[in-house]
């Protein structure tokens, strides 16, 4: 097996290992604690269910950090072939890590106002009805963050990923075109909660599908990595 090959596979597996605990923080886990527009029964919710919400926190800093990984080994496989596409890609995929890192702040927030972190005691100051809305605030404050600030750099670095592709000539180049698709729904995403939030609902719904968009190169990179190129010593003729 050939070394862009190989490289090829490595990130086609960091992408999928680093995908599965962000599934479970950024989707199930809020789907299972929060209750839209309902303070009390969010806190609730965190209270019942705090090694839940402490999972998901440990499952999105692992998710955050496999993914840098991610970023470097696509880079390492597109230098040759696309350089400054490369490095675009490498640069707004990265931008977004310290976001995501630093917006678990958020929860731990949350879980403490709810009264399951160690700072609980010192909140003894807000009446249960304070400390549930601001419970309820900053677990919905995560969330946005990720929607409006991080996920506009999750779409923005398709872009570049995309030309990488079709410029390599080693992975298909109708994936390419998939990337940009998926690119275009987080964006708009991101955009549509930041400008125009009654209509966030409509567009998350088209986004679901675009998002899928991003699953082929994962899968293609992982099972068959990269086609093996030759060399110009064998592309020229022979005398």
């Amino acid at each position: 097996m050939d070394s862009t090959k190989r490289t090829a596979r490595l990130a086609g597996l960091l992408y999928l290992v680093s995908a599965i605990p962000g599934v479970f923080s950024l989707i199930y886990v809020p789907s299972r604690l929060s209750v839209r527009g309902d303070a009390a029964a969010t806190a609730d919710r965190i209270r019942a269910s705090e090694t839940l919400l402490r999972m998901g926190i440990a499952a999105e800093l692992l998710s955050t950090i496999l993914f840098i990984f991610v970023a470097l080994v696509l880079y390492r496989l597109f230098k040759p072939v696309a350089e400054r596409a490369a490095l675009a890609m490498m640069i707004l995929i990265l931008i977004s890590f310290p976001v995501s890192l630093y917006n678990v702040v958020n929860e731990i927030a949350a879980l403490n106002f709810a009264g399951g972190g160690r700072a609980a005691n010192a909140l003894s100051v807000f009446d249960a009805h304070q400390r549930d809305a601001l419970a309820y605030l900053f677990f919905h404050l995560h969330s946005q963050a990720i929607v409006i600030v991080a996920q506009v750099f999750w779409g923005l670095w398709l872009f570049p990923f995309a030309i990488c592709v079709m410029r390599s000539g080693f992975i298909p180049r109708f994936l390419g075109v998939l990337l940009i698709i998926a690119g275009c729904g987080y964006v708009a995403v991101s955009l549509t909660e930041a400008a125009l939030p009654q209509y966030a609902h409509t567009v998350e719904q088209v986004a679901q599908v675009t998002n899928l968009a991003e699953l082929p190169i994962i899968f293609w990179l992982l099972i068959w990595g990269a086609k093996p190129q030759r060399t110009k010593a064998a592309l020229a003729p022979s005398s």
